[in-house]
């Protein structure tokens, strides 16, 4: 009824793996809240976490605990009262922040804690001795007189400090009683925790081996539905050959009709092809007197060429010859006109 949540985060809780001391081993399927609890009556601090009925955290933290970052989402620290590390994965490296700060916090609380409390017995012890040495010196007062009254009422303050002491050392018996029993029933969870793992690890190997069987399975299947998928594929190519074949088929006895049908008419074109070669040997004969004649022609012309390249020789010549005969006529109008300018 004492204890009060302080702090209070979700993470993923794992613990290390009692067998082999190194490998982590998940305590929760999924984030599970994690609080920092104080309890007033006795001055402590646990970390506590519940996962639906089950306790899969219940730390009492002291002065010598160490909570240490593994990665920037991951911390752990050891219990050695319960014999075990605890690790927790968070979903940001802020909360795993958040969490180590309030650690150190609640680890420098516990360890003020421990120290009033070993002040405090110290303090109880020297009262007791303080208190059977005055004893010793009252009975001494009582024979001697009651001369000291002083003396007699510290030795009272004494004995009602030793009644307190041992009310106290009543009360811590009680408290240690009650830590005994929650660690029993702690105890208990931990073994009940650990057979629901044993449990859970004999399930684990049922699934495995059973997800190795279906897995082996599938691949069976798949290889089958690859040769399922091979032989469509080998049925597919020989539909579309059949289908080629059938459609050269098809062309194959188009063109027989044709030619059936051009046999028919071979004879015709027989004789029309004789009646071509008549009117091509005519032409030929055509052809060849036309090549006579453009023989015949072009040696005309080469006559005509010479002719007129003849005429234009004797055409220069008596043009030269009229030249000279013009300059004689000019030369002789100038004489004329000289001869009659004289005259």
């Amino acid at each position: 009824m004492g204890e009060q949540p302080i702090f209070t985060t979700r993470a993923h809780v794992f613990q290390i793996d009692p067998s082999t001391k190194k490998n982590w081993v998940p305590a929760s399927k999924q984030a599970v809240t994690v609080s920092y609890f104080y309890d007033v009556t006795r001055n402590s601090y646990r970390i506590i976490s519940v996962d639906g009925a089950k306790v899969i955290i219940n730390s009492t933290i002291t002065p010598n605990m160490t909570f240490t970052k593994t990665s920037q989402k991951f911390g752990q620290w050891a219990d050695s009262r319960a014999n075990t590390v605890f690790g927790l994965g968070f979903s940001s490296e802020q909360q795993l922040t958040k969490f180590a700060e309030k650690f150190q916090e609640v680890k420098e609380a516990a360890r003020l804690a421990r120290d009033k409390s070993q002040e405090k017995i110290e303090t109880s012890s020297d009262h007791s001795q303080a208190s059977s040495v005055n004893g010793t010196d009252d009975e001494k007062a009582s024979h001697v007189g009651p001369a000291d009254t002083h003396l007699k009422s510290e030795n009272d303050k004494l004995k009602i400090a030793l009644t307190q002491s041992a009310a106290n050392v009543k009360k811590w018996e009680m408290e240690l009683q009650t830590l005994r029993e929650s660690n029993a029933r702690l105890t208990a969870a931990l073994q009940e925790s650990a057979a629901s793992v044993e449990q859970w690890k004999r399930q684990f190997s049922i699934c495995r081996d059973e997800n190795d069987r279906l897995r082996t399975k599938i691949d069976e299947l798949e290889e089958q539905c690859s040769e399922i998928d091979r032989e469509k594929e080998r049925n597919t190519q020989l539909k579309r050959r059949i289908e080629e074949l059938e459609l050269e088929l098809r062309e194959k006895e188009t063109e027989l009709k044709d030619l059936r049908k051009q046999s028919e008419i071979i004879p015709q074109l027989m004789s029309e092809c004789e009646y071509v070669s008549e009117k091509l040997e005519a032409a030929e004969r055509d052809n060849q007197n036309l090549e006579d004649k453009v023989r015949s022609l072009k040696t005309d012309i080469e006559e005509s060429k010479y002719r007129q390249r003849h005429l234009k020789v004797e055409l220069k010549s008596f043009l030269d010859v009229l030249d000279g005969k013009i300059d004689d006529l000019h030369d002789l109008r100038r004489g004329l006109s000289k001869l009659g300018a004289d005259n």
